[in-house]
């Protein structure tokens, strides 16, 4: 059993004198769910408002065509100088052609799993997405095809994230009644970040300094 079901069980056995309509109850779903102020069946103020918060946030952002993709991100992978970089398990590798036939670049792979050394020895991430924010300009990873583990997210200076302008809903509240709850999923909003006791802010402490969205049509 493990400490999930050790929990429950405590605490139905901790109920179980109750009568049944005190069990239960109805969470109120009357506050607001979608962004304030746009309308979320509106896909061009969605997106519009998802690139005005990466900005804002220090990340940088391009919105392309699909057919431009490998393009734009073989240009951002130069602007930041990679030379090796990390292909989860599932990207098509159709985005990454452009960028590998330039001279001294390397595709690497995370199978087997690097180790936090190797990890940092890579320049820079490729991966999708399971899902984006518009409100809060945050992208959410669950591990699926194309993103895979958590640690090579964070440990190389850069992350180059395509997010499909379908995948971006306006609020919090859309995005969580469909994600996987049993699946890893990451949260970030910008580049990593943080402020010292003298509140002084530096990126890349917890995560990659450079996020580079590339929002596709």
């Amino acid at each position: 059993m493990s400490a999930r079901e050790v929990v429950l069980t405590r605490i139905r056995e901790a109920l179980s004198d109750l009568p049944a309509a005190q069990r239960t109850t109805t969470v109120p779903r009357e506050y607001l769910r979608q962004a304030p102020g746009i309308d979320e069946r509106d896909p061009a103020a969605v997106t519009a408002l998802f690139l005005e918060r990466l900005k804002h946030y220090g990340a940088q952002s391009h919105r392309v065509r699909a057919a431009a993709l490998p393009a734009a991100i073989a240009s951002a992978l130069r602007e930041h100088g990679a030379s090796r970089v990390l292909a989860p398990a599932g990207l098509p590798a159709s985005w990454l052609t452009e960028w590998a036939n330039g001279s001294g670049n390397r595709v690497v792979s995370d199978d087997p799993q690097l180790s936090p050394a190797e990890l940092d020895a890579v320049d820079a991430v490729v991966t999708g997405c399971a899902a984006a924010i518009a409100d809060s300009g945050t992208v959410v990873l669950d591990g699926g095809p194309g993103q895979g583990r958590r640690a090579p997210t964070l440990v190389p200076d850069c992350h180059v994230c395509v997010v499909g302008a379908e995948q971006i809903a306006s609020s919090i509240p859309e995005v969580i009644g469909v994600l996987d709850p049993h699946r890893p999923l990451t949260w970030f909003s910008g580049p990593s970040a943080t402020v010292d006791i003298e509140m002084i802010r530096v990126q890349g402490v917890h995560g990659p300094r450079q996020l580079v969205v590339i929002v596709v049509d």
